[in-house]
């Protein structure tokens, strides 16, 4: 006693020799192998790791080289619209990315104004990244704007471009006229804008407010510091291995995918350092030996740590099985992230322990008091958590009842959840040059100008093409891709193909590719309204009956089959991922009762927070609907992450189970684990949190409803719901395990 006494005392704990000497338990020294390994094994990890953080690090600057955020990039190859982008580059020269340059003026241009505006658009194929293309200026019916068309290089970097092009019109352009630099290359500019902050500001919030975080939870300075190193060097590592399959064509990356891929990293490899950082605690009050304590930390940790990553990395491959090439690539990056986050908190942060001892939770350094350890049994008696078990303990069955009653009401508001798409307009949040020309270009032209809907149709079937798209009400103009006409197309009116030159000039010939010709026609509304949308379908279905080989694509067509093929991803990837998660949970658990209920809560708790955040998208932001990846999305971080929680829970649970009873389990592992899994919970919000900074709808959105949800999980499921469930069960929960069968030991009172 007297021994143990002097190993628990302050002064001893306070010395250093723990920390050089591994303590009472150490080896004499010398040259064994087991000391070269203690100091071998730690270097090698921390030199491997900090080797390859140092060759993917200067990789953050280099990802638009293998990026891309056009959208037709990321649709099914047999899709309508993926089909049509791929033959009209036949039929024209011009590969670029429309611009629309829109002059307007509050009231009619004079002809002054109109001459040296095509002045200033005849100076604009002077320009880096313009293509030579430049169509001449088209007045409006009202004489107050005058549009162009302007191609830019899909090779160049667009946002800057249009960047260039539009102060140079605006400067250039004659007094008295505002312009605009809209269309789809204004949109995609906006987009190249809105994800620039990826790289700098997204990283940069993410680790201040993690950082923050973990300084709040272990009042140290060195811990924050290693636990962030562990997750940024998993982040450079996963980031080199995903820049090199997109440069080899293996992976596609946008700025979607690389944004989630930070997050993703960041927050996983800290909650994993966190889950070993408190075994790493525990394993300290009872040895003086650290490299004892790391390898019972690790021990303690490996199979939650290896069964949560499995448990998301599961999810995020279920969603190969989508059409979408953006759900489909981001699958195998983000599952890369992972991997690495969890090499990196079962190697390096071991290793960075290990060398720091028990001075890594300075200035509060971990007191060696086998005695109190003893005394406690495993299980503290004081604290926020000690409480919540014992109010566990004490009402069960009333505390699942009302937080289940709780989250059926947060849940009831998941109808009011608008997620058939958004505007393309409307995805990029705050100012938007592109948005503001768009609505100024419908108060003049046709709303759909510079974004027409194309058909790719056999040339025998033109008469029939041509009489729909003339019979539908909002198509304005039909046009058809032409040969030997400056603009390459004319259009078609009653006598045929309008000639466009001076009286006399021939009717021009259509281009005929492999026996197919382009037709495009200018819809009276947005390329990107409900309306546009309306007519895509409706045309489609009107030319299966009347021109059943005809193909209509364009960007209005491009959004409604994203939508349809993102809405279907959403019906067949959910069950999938459910049935997979489910099969992960009885292997680990060894049960099949306690997986469904696990699932079940995560589920119920996945709807509370879908309802809640289509209360505040609606009533708060008023944002304009949401894109249907939003709720798979959401569900796959929520379910996937969400589960990481009860499995941190649920495994130390068994694992006192095994020891103590089922009944006295739940209360140990809910008082052990309580504070590492929220504040693990906390962390992970705050970094999916970040994602706000970048002013994406989708980003925003799926920012707040993982922050909300993690947050929900945390504090209600996994602190109240699961415990006071499972406590209520009793043991049956383990069914049909031995576990199941084996009596309470009744070694607590339920007082």
């Amino acid at each position: 006693m007297d021994n143990i006494m002097k190993h628990a005392s302050p002064s001893e704990t306070d010395q250093t020799p723990d920390d050089t000497d591994l303590g009472k338990h150490a080896k004499p020294r010398g040259r064994t192998p087991r000391r070269w390994l203690r100091i071998l094994l730690p270097a090698l990890l921390i030199i491997a790791w900090v080797t390859g953080a140092a060759v993917g690090g200067p990789y953050f600057g280099k990802v638009n080289e293998v990026s891309t955020n056009d959208q037709t990039t990321f649709l099914p190859e047999s899709a309508e619209a993926t089909q049509v982008q791929e033959l009209q580059d036949e039929f024209t020269d011009n590969d670029g990315i429309p611009a629309i340059a829109l002059f307007e003026s509050d009231e009619e241009l004079s002809e002054e104004q109109l001459a040296d505006i095509e002045q200033v658009l005849d100076e604009v194929v002077d320009l880096d990244g313009i293509e030579d293309e430049v169509s001449p200026p088209i007045p409006s019916d009202d004489g107050m704007a005058v549009q162009a068309f302007i191609p830019i290089d899909s090779d160049a970097e667009t946002s800057d471009i249009v960047s260039v092009l539009s102060d140079d019109l605006r400067e250039a352009a004659p007094d008295g006229v505002t312009v605009y630099v809209t269309g789809p290359a204004g949109f995609s500019a906006d987009l190249s804008e809105a994800f620039a902050g990826i790289d700098g500001l997204l990283l940069i919030v993410a680790v201040v407010a993690v950082f923050i975080i973990l300084i709040f939870v272990y009042r140290s300075f060195l811990l924050p510091i290693a636990v962030l190193a562990t997750s940024l060097f998993a982040l450079c590592v996963a980031l080199l291995v995903v820049w090199w399959l997109a440069n080899w064509d293996i992976v596609l990356l946008n700025g979607q995918t690389q944004g989630i891929l930070f997050i993703l990293v960041i927050g996983a490899a800290t909650d994993y350092s966190l889950l070993l950082v408190a075994r790493y605690r525990e394993e300290l009050r009872v040895t003086q030996d650290k490299w004892v304590a790391v390898t019972g930390a690790i021990k303690g940790s490996i199979e939650p740590i290896l069964a949560s990553g499995s448990t998301v990395i599961a999810g995020l491959l279920m969603l190969l099985l989508s059409d979408l090439k953006s759900n489909s690539t981001l699958g195998p990056v983000a599952s890369i992230g992972i991997v690495f986050a969890m090499l990196s908190a079962l190697t390096l942060l071991p290793a960075i322990l290990f060398v720091f001892g028990r001075t890594a939770f300075w200035p509060r350094r971990v007191k060696y008091e086998p005695k109190l350890v003893a005394e406690e049994n495993g299980m503290p008696s004081k604290g926020f958590w000690p409480k919540v078990a014992r109010l566990v303990q004490k009402r069960p069955r009333t505390i699942w009842i009302v937080t289940t009653l709780v989250l059926i009401a947060g849940a009831a508001a998941v109808p009011q959840l608008n997620a058939d798409g958004v505007p393309e307009s409307e995805l990029v949040l705050g100012e938007s040059e592109a948005r503001d020309g768009q609505e100024a270009l419908g108060e003049h032209f046709p709303g759909g100008s510079g974004s027409p809907i194309q058909v790719i149709a056999p040339e025998g079937d033109v008469e029939a093409v041509v009489e729909v798209l003339e019979d539908y009400e909002t198509i304005e103009e039909v046009s058809i891709t032409t040969e030997d006409t400056p603009a390459g197309s004319a259009p078609i009116t009653e006598d045929g193909i309008e000639a466009m030159g001076p009286p006399g000039t021939p009717e021009p010939e259509p281009t005929v590719v492999e026996g197919n010709v382009l037709l495009e026609g200018t819809l009276s509304e947005p390329a990107d309204s409900p309306e546009a949308a309306t007519a895509v379908r409706e045309l489609r279905a009107q030319f299966d009956e009347t021109a059943p080989d005809a193909m209509l694509g364009g960007v209005t067509a491009t959004d409604v089959d994203t939508i349809d093929a993102s809405i279907d991803d959403r019906n067949l990837i959910i069950p999938i991922i459910l049935a997979v998660i489910f099969v992960i949970l009885m292997l680990l658990l060894r049960s099949i009762l306690a997986p469904a209920l696990l699932i079940a809560t995560t589920v119920l708790s996945f709807a509370t927070a879908m309802g809640v955040s289509a209360l505040v998208f609606n009533g708060i932001f008023e944002f304009p609907g949401a894109d249907p990846a939003v709720p798979l999305f959401g569900f796959v971080f929520l379910v996937a992450l969400g589960i990481d929680y009860n499995i941190f829970l649920m495994t130390r649970v068994r694992e006192e189970s095994l020891k103590h009873g089922t009944r006295e389990g739940v209360l140990r592992g809910l008082t052990v684990t309580g504070g590492v899994i929220t504040s693990a919970g906390v962390v992970l919000a705050a970094t999916f949190a970040a994602l706000a900074v970048i002013p994406i709808l989708f980003l925003a959105q799926l920012a707040f409803i993982v922050a909300f949800g993690v947050l929900l999980d945390t504090f209600i499921v996994r602190s109240l719901l699961v415990p006071a469930l499972t406590y209520d069960i009793g043991p049956k929960v383990w069914w049909p395990s031995k576990l199941s069968r084996t009596p309470e030991k009744n070694t607590l009172s339920r007082s």
